[in-house]
């Protein structure tokens, strides 16, 4: 029994493996994935990655330096990704003061083809299959979408929310920033 259980969970998790490497191969855009944040401060190195955005052009985070910032990564594919982006949208408008940024886990056409269905006016940028990494480095360990970080303007993490955002509850934390 015990000997079955093992070829099984060996079978999962050679499925698993190969899958993550075919969706890593055909993901991103034009196999774009960045490379993976080095050592140390992990805030730091997201700040200064250079990612593309719809359009191909680079930006970085701290180009928005000096201002409140909410960072959602999300992909087109995660349900309640999907479900919070006109949320987002909305706080997005409401605090004009606070800098709005999507970094997409999916591929660049992939979120083009979504924003015809739930436009949103904040910058996205796309990174890919990659940023599964990013995320564990920045406290997310298992890597799970939706993953909202908040920071401050001085670019320190104010707030990470894993999972879903409540509107409300973002809100409260917004309003303490923007004041």
């Amino acid at each position: 029994m015990n000997r079955r259980i093992f070829l099984y969970a060996g079978a999962a998790v050679a499925v698993a493996a190969a899958g993550g490497y075919a969706y890593r191969q055909r993901g991103g855009q034009a196999a774009h994935t960045p490379a993976p944040a080095p050592a140390g401060d992990p805030v730091a190195a997201l700040q200064a990655l250079s990612l593309p955005d719809l359009d191909g052009q680079p930006h970085s985070l701290s180009q928005w330096r000096g201002r409140p910032m909410v960072v959602n990564f999300w992909a087109t594919w995660c349900a309640p990704c999907v479900k919070e982006m006109p949320e987002l949208q909305a706080l997005h408008q409401k605090y004009p003061a606070i800098q709005f940024v999507g970094i997409g886990v999916d591929k660049a056409e992939n979120m083009r083809q979504f924003l015809q269905k739930v436009p949103v006016s904040y910058p996205l940028l796309v990174m890919g299959a990659g940023a599964v990494d990013t995320l564990r480095t920045l406290g997310n360990p298992a890597g799970g979408l939706p993953f909202t970080l908040v920071f401050d303007a001085n670019g320190r993490i104010n707030r990470k929310i894993l999972g879903q955002i409540q509107s409300d509850d973002l809100d409260r934390t917004l309003q303490d920033l923007a004041a």
